[in-house]
């Protein structure tokens, strides 16, 4: 393997009652500025001409904008944002993609002290009822709404009561609407009120309002100050050394409205004067193409992705011995969030690094939520197989508290949230006495006698269930073992069982793996691609596989019917990530987990092979 400037993994462990313990750095964090600002002022100083967001342009030239002239800009649309008087108890509302206007209202926003609330895209193209945005638009109270474009967004903007809030679009402007154009907001000379408001700002101003996916119930408005944001990359830094030595190169399609994307990728760029090239591809069919195109021109230092992207980009790298080559040629490290990495896709990204550069590559991850910034744990060691999570960054206390058979993790530190936006009694019942924010997932050590090997996620601890026989089920590590057997397979499942004998799978197929499988046209229907023979032995014979490294009546599963209906975002089955809800799908399909279980056409039941 390469050498890779990592922090030593140093941890402490501090013993307490019943059972529970907290885990810290021993390293302290080190000092850090009161607000996100000082990076950009810090960057247009030392390096104003650089790169720091590109975007493709109409022509499919890239569209760069410097430090220089983001600081410039951002200046201007914090005077526009003082001149209007906007309260800092009325957010702004962007309902937009990943984008160069997108990214600079936010950094102007900052400087105005004026939080930002970027909503999910989806809530507004991908829903029907539009109960998501509603509901949001509703909390927030907003006295801006952006979008980037008013046609595109033309339905979702006609089921809000805008009232009062302006709307500002970048270009098509609303039909029908009083409407400013996002260069209106540039066109203003910033003055000495911008300093001004600046010099107010503290660490505990707040910068944005991120909403929770909505998991269980409505999405939350999470509070994000300044201190959260900052404190969290200084932690990285100190975790990731080489972030400071070499500044990052990113190729990023994670969403902004989202705590991985915005406050993990956009602020690592931002704070360690990087570049980040924005990429409109997505992990799905139709969208990724558009990746593969970016990544082919662009090779970047880091390369972020769920494990939904890894699986869609793994085959086109193992098909194009060019384009493996040049994307692996600068890589410092692969990194993997928002859900397990399945062991196959892992063993199969650590080959194609062989083959491109003769050692493997540095695989990390980490832990944490919307509520802490995002980073709580963070892999900065070799780790050599999928699930390590890493151990607590500079600053962050992780306890572990006994619960059902698992140990439950909650977290204190700079980066964790005071809290839910307007909604106090929320925040009384999300801490502990200790002030631990309880996240609700549950985590193991790697090694018991050896806490700096770190952590491994154990589920959520209100996804496991217990089959008849009073066996607890985990879900999580099912879930993960059943997709990496698979082969490719399974996109991803649900792991059904809750008052029954045994365990079943609800899948959702990869449609592409199928139609190969089945010697079928990739266009082929749905229906015909689940119910081909060979499909459906395919899967048998992988789950079979899988029951013999797995005997226990708690790990066995017994059954599983494909879904033909893809996951369903307006009812919160999947997040804007890709990652599926338990929970949401198993209260949604009712009616196919009975199908599953009365073993209705279409079932596979695995057959009991001689292990």
């Amino acid at each position: 393997m390469s050498d890779l400037n990592f922090a030593p993994p140093l941890v402490e462990r501090e013993d307490l009652t019943d059972g529970a313990f907290i885990l810290r750095s021993p390293v302290a964090l080190a000092a850090y500025p009161a607000t996100m600002c000082a990076h950009l002022e810090r960057w247009a100083k030392e390096q104003p001409d650089k790169t720091f967001l590109a975007e493709r342009a109409n022509d499919g030239s890239w569209r760069e904008l410097s430090y220089g002239a983001a600081r410039q800009q951002a200046r201007a649309i914090a005077q526009s944002l003082l001149n209007r008087g906007i309260s800092s108890d009325r957010p702004i509302m962007i309902i937009s993609d990943n984008s160069i206007d997108h990214g600079l209202l936010v950094l102007g926003a900052y400087y105005a002290g004026i939080p930002t609330s970027a909503i999910s895209p989806p809530y507004a193209l991908a829903s029907t009822d539009y109960g998501k945005l509603k509901h949001v638009f509703g909390v927030l109270k907003p006295s801006m709404i952006y979008v980037s474009d008013g046609t595109k967004f033309e339905n979702a903007l006609a089921a809000l009561e805008l009232n009062d809030g302006e709307l500002v679009v970048s270009s098509n402007p609303a039909e029908g609407r009083d409407t400013t154009l996002f260069e209106t907001l540039l066109g203003t000379d910033a003055t000495g009120a911008v300093d001004d408001k600046l010099a107010t700002l503290t660490s505990d101003t707040i910068a944005k309002i991120l909403f929770t996916s909505g998991s269980t119930g409505m999405p939350k408005g999470v509070i994000n100050n300044h201190k959260m944001l900052c404190s969290n990359q200084q932690a990285l830094a100190q975790v990731w050394p080489f972030v400071e030595e070499r500044p990052p190169v990113l190729v990023d399609w994670l969403p902004w409205s989202h705590t991985f994307g915005s406050n993990h990728n956009f602020n690592l760029v931002l704070r360690n004067g990087g570049m980040m090239y924005i990429d409109t591809g997505k992990p799905v069919p139709g969208l990724f193409d558009a990746s593969v195109a970016n990544l082919k021109e662009i090779a970047p230092t880091i390369y972020f992705n769920v494990p939904a992207g890894y699986a869609q980009l793994v085959p086109i790298l193992e098909a194009d011995d060019a384009f493996r080559d040049h994307f692996f040629s600068r890589l410092d490290t692969l990194f993997y969030a928002a859900a397990a990495l399945p062991q196959n896709l892992w063993d199969r990204l650590e080959k194609l690094s062989l083959a491109a550069l003769g050692h493997k590559i540095a695989m990390t991850s980490a832990w944490g939520s919307t509520e802490t910034a995002p980073l709580a744990s963070g892999v900065h060691f070799r780790i050599d197989r999928a699930g390590v999570m890493g151990l607590p960054v500079p600053g962050t206390e992780l306890k572990m508290v006994p619960n059902v058979g698992k140990l439950e993790i909650r977290v204190r530190g700079p980066n964790v949230t005071p809290g839910y936006f307007r909604r106090p009694d929320v925040t009384e019942e999300s801490f502990d006495a200790d002030g631990f924010y309880c996240i609700g997932d549950a985590v193991k050590l790697a090694d018991p006698d050896d806490p700096s090997r770190g952590i491994i996620f154990d589920g959520r601890v209100a996804e496991d269930f217990k089959l008849l026989t009073g066996s607890w089920v985990s879900v999580s590590n099912i879930r993960v073992a059943a997709i990496s057997a698979s082969g490719s397979l399974i996109q991803d499942a649900v792991v059904t069982g809750h008052d029954r004998d045994e365990i079943g799978l609800l899948v959702f197929p990869n449609f592409a793996e199928l139609a190969r499988v089945a010697a079928l046209p990739a266009e082929s229907a749905p229906e015909t691609l689940c119910n081909s023979p060979a499909v459906q032995e395919a899967l048998n014979a992988a789950l079979a596989e899988y029951n013999c490294d797995h005997l226990a009546s708690s790990m066995r599963i017994a059954r599983a019917l494909f879904q033909i209906d893809p996951p369903d975002q307006d009812k919160n089955e999947i997040t804007d990530k890709g990652y599926i809800n338990q929970r949401a799908v198993i209260g949604n399909r009712g009616n196919e987990i009975e199908k599953l279980y009365q073993g209705a056409a279409g079932v596979v039941l695995v057959s009991k092979k001689n292990c």
